[in-house]
């Protein structure tokens, strides 16, 4: 990904969805393109027309947080676009070291019972998983290590679009999620050849990763099959960051305690293992 034109790209379409009306600015007549003008960003941004063009044009040396700040906050940015134009904007940070599964951390994962939870690692690579995991999502045990990443399991695996009720979200996530990491990592080898194996492989995943949306989460509790159970799973999920865990993180699912979704997991943990198949 070329970061300068991903930048432009980026601003040129978030101020292309607000029109002078919705800011508070008189509009005068038709305009021949849509959105707001740069000069219009800038003013309300309270910076120079100068800086704007500079930060537009990739020249961010000189563009302080301060002037990314006021402009994300024109361009109303959620939260997770601000950290994507941050991304953009800054020298990529150093890598940290790549995630190991420590002993502890497999057995945490196998302390929630009931919980689906799983270990995530660079290039949203599954490190590792617990028993209610590989029930309810995938048979991880059964995947080879290559294909075992958040990226590859959404677009290339055939269980996946019956799995997730709300597919089309979730893989948006996944796709903001990888762009993010190309602008943190653009000269990271393993990370390119992951993504361009995805764009060479999956239609869907080159739609939205050509797409601007956006880099927020929904956290809405995701709906899953289960057809083992004949049912509907409805799950919330955290992600926590293990102390000293490099580039890794943990996802733990929970259901309301009460509901039906939490009777299916406990219903599940207590039978014996099935192979997915």
């Amino acid at each position: 990904m070329d970061r300068k034109t991903a930048l432009r790209d980026f601003l040129v379409f978030h101020r292309s969805r607000l029109s002078p009306g919705d800011v508070g600015l008189p509009v005068h007549g038709r305009r021949r393109v849509a959105g707001l003008r740069r000069e219009e960003v800038a003013a309300l941004a309270s910076v120079s027309v100068d800086q704007y063009i500079r930060l537009e044009r990739g020249r961010t040396s000189l563009v302080s947080d301060a002037v990314l700040d006021a402009v994300a906050g024109v361009l109303r940015l959620t939260a997770g676009e601000r950290r994507y134009l941050r991304a953009l904007a800054r020298r990529p940070a150093p890598a940290a070291a790549p995630a190991r599964v420590r002993d502890s951390q497999q057995r945490i994962l196998d302390s929630l019972r009931e919980s689906p939870a799983y270990l995530v690692g660079r290039n949203g690579a599954i490190l590792a998983w617990n028993r209610p995991a590989a029930r309810v999502f995938f048979d991880f045990p059964r995947i080879p290590p290559q294909d075992r990443s958040l990226g590859r399991l959404m677009f290339t695996h055939p269980r996946a679009r019956s799995l997730f009720l709300g597919w089309e979200g979730t893989a948006r996530e996944i796709v903001a999620y990888l762009r993010t990491e190309t602008v943190r990592r653009p000269y990271d080898p393993e990370l390119a050849a992951h993504v361009g194996g995805l764009l060479a492989g999956s239609a869907d995943f080159r739609r939205l990763w050509t797409a601007q949306f956006p880099f927020d989460a929904t956290r809405e509790p995701s709906r899953l099959a289960c057809p083992e159970l004949g049912t509907t799973l409805r799950l919330s999920w955290e992600a926590f960051e293990p102390a000293d865990a490099g580039d890794a993180w943990m996802v733990v699912y929970t259901a309301a305690e009460g509901s039906p979704s939490a009777d299916a997991l406990r219903t599940l943990a207590d039978r014996p293992a099935v192979p997915a198949g």
